[in-house]
């Protein structure tokens, strides 16, 4: 009865999309907690997302039992975590960017592989320098779980659709400094299945289970057991992600919950010669930070056994956020637990050699040489290229190459202005910083998430072309821009005249006469700089002097003539 009732109600979308199922290790049970629990919400206006609920919660535990959250935690010894090796292996699962289910069919026919699942998935599997399988084949992954109501899941576990890729992780990448500047980690396989419902815990017994996602198509990318450091396993995914959202393979990311990883964690002495250690199973882990923490609360605990003489168990176990240990799950199931066997409704997928072919050559610039040519070929520093790479997995890249295509046409359009690649860079070093600080900037000051159509491409354009050839000031641009940020529609060019706002250039002894009238009020920072050499307060007298010009000075122009008065000019 209750097994129907779950069916029939994931087949009723909520209000919140969600079915309430709480369990304890003798049954099923307390079902009714979870719409008190809305109802508290609902009642009282409550709106703070759950996995921050769990977050705060695990904070006032912590503080409870007077640990100091600054502090990491001391729960294992130091020495002994050197005697150890970690051994990681991820199992990665994507869905699929497809509004299809994986199969699909009417009511009382076979299930039919739904071909708009086939695309991104050879497109992930290419991107991860896999080779694709001409023919894979389906087969039943048999467990019982409240996540799986009819008893079994379609997955590939005999003939995988993808095999023996790699990723390679660099420094830049977060990687852990023991890992050196790169390693490469191998993939195993990658493999089409469906989803299953979506397990939210409720600590100590309880769940809650989401329907809405069963059938949905994934790919679980399996990599070899080669990591040996949290930080570099959590990099491994973030790489990964990055990869697969490059070539518009799935959904979202992490933690909108398009992406979720397993780890696997064992851990042996680096004395003895010895195979890996008996490994561990944590599910579920849905952020990056979740992954590097929770392999080092297994690595932790693992440890701590097998010094007090323990033995670590074949289990799966789950992870918190804010918590510092693992816990148990269920025992951990094993391939004769599974059942595995070729689902005897789906015929083999069949991959032609002339698709993968036609694939390959449409496949988008992956990151690594998306930061390699922004580094190389324009100029930016590898962290302006990282970061434009990261964020908003990719819209603030497509952004700032639309503000570059803009700017080109200004400048084709400018008289006797010649186009040459050494200016072109010029101008993308400088986009790339307007982009990344001064838009950055009022995004975080606002709290304000970025949208291209925030300031659109050609006025951010305008204000940087304006800038370089002089006809308004920096302080005049960051003007321009926050008042475009902040819902001016007019034209930057209209502000700029209906505002009085454009350069009038002043004469060289109009400088010269603003610059001694500085150096004659501040005989102490002069000498300073003079015979002191602190040449960066040349910087308050270049403020004071754009500050009196009201627009007026050009900070180059000010800079240049105080270094002239003062003996400073470079030689």
């Amino acid at each position: 009865m209750l097994v129907a009732s779950l069916r029939h109600a994931a087949s009723s979308r909520t209000t919140l999309g969600r079915v309430a199922s709480c369990f304890h290790k003798q049954g099923w049970s307390h079902l009714s907690k979870l719409s008190s629990f809305l109802g508290r919400r609902l009642s009282t206006g409550h709106n703070t997302p759950f996995r921050k609920q769990l977050k705060d919660e695990a904070k006032e535990r912590k503080l409870a039992r007077g640990f100091d959250l600054t502090e990491p935690d001391e729960a294992i010894d130091y020495a002994a975590l050197d005697r150890w090796e970690l051994t990681v292996g991820l199992e990665i699962h994507a869905q699929l960017n497809t509004e299809h289910k994986l199969f699909s069919g009417e009511f009382w026919s076979q299930p039919r592989f739904q071909n708009g699942a086939l695309l991104p998935a050879i497109r992930a599997a290419l991107a991860l320098r896999c080779r694709v399988q001409n023919r894979s084949q389906f087969d039943r992954k048999h467990y019982f779980y409240a996540d799986q109501s009819a008893g079994y899941q379609i997955t590939q576990y005999y003939q995988p659709f993808a095999t023996a890729g790699t990723i390679v992780l660099y420094d830049h990448d977060g990687l852990a400094t023991a890992d050196g500047h790169s390693v490469e980690i191998g993939i195993k396989q990658v493999q089409l299945e469906q989803d299953t419902a979506k397990t939210v815990l409720q600590p100590p017994s309880e769940a809650l289970l989401d329907f809405n996602r069963v059938g949905h198509p994934l790919i679980e990318i399996i990599t070899l057991p080669q990591i040996h450091q949290p930080q570099t396993a959590a990099a491994c995914v973030k790489k990964i992600q990055a990869v697969l959202q490059a070539v518009n393979a799935v959904t979202t990311g992490m933690e909108l919950g398009g992406l979720r990883a397993d780890v696997n964690v064992s851990v042996r002495r680096k004395d003895i010669n010895v195979g890996l250690g008996q490994r561990t199973e944590i599910k579920n882990l849905n952020s990056i930070k979740a992954v590097e923490d929770a392999i080092i609360a297994e690595r932790n605990r693992q440890i701590t056994v097998l010094e007090n003489g323990g033995t670590i168990q074949g289990e799966t176990r789950g992870w918190t956020l804010g918590a510092s240990d693992t816990v148990k799950l269920r025992g951990k199931e094993g391939e004769v637990d599974y059942r595995y066997m070729p689902d005897p409704d789906l015929g083999p997928l069949i991959v032609s050699n002339h698709l993968l072919d036609s694939i390959a050559e449409d496949l988008p610039q992956l990151p690594d040489d998306t930061i390699n040519d922004l580094v190389q070929n324009h100029g930016l520093s590898l962290k302006d290229a990282k970061t434009l790479v990261a964020l908003e997995d990719g819209e603030r890249l497509d952004y700032y190459d639309h503000v570059r295509q803009e700017v080109r046409v200004l400048r084709s359009k400018a008289q006797n202005l010649a186009q040459d690649e050494g200016q072109n860079s010029i101008y993308d070093v400088k986009i790339a910083n307007w982009i990344l600080h001064e838009l950055g900037g009022l995004l975080g000051t606002f709290e304000t998430a970025f949208s291209p159509s925030l300031v659109p491409a050609s006025d951010i354009a305008s204000i940087i072309f304006m800038l370089e050839m002089e006809k308004i000031t920096g302080r005049t641009a960051k003007q321009l821009l926050a008042g475009k940020f902040h819902g001016d529609v007019r034209s930057v060019e209209t502000i700029v005249e209906e505002e009085n706002l454009a350069l009038v250039h002043l004469s060289d002894e109009e400088y010269i006469a603003m610059a001694r009238d500085l150096i004659d009020s501040n005989p102490v920072m002069v000498a300073q700089i003079k015979e002191q050499r602190q040449l960066g307060k040349l910087g308050y007298f270049v403020g004071q002097m754009m500050r009196k010009g009201k627009g007026k000075v050009v900070a180059q122009k000010a800079e240049m003539t105080l270094r002239q008065l003062l003996g400073t000019a470079a030689k």
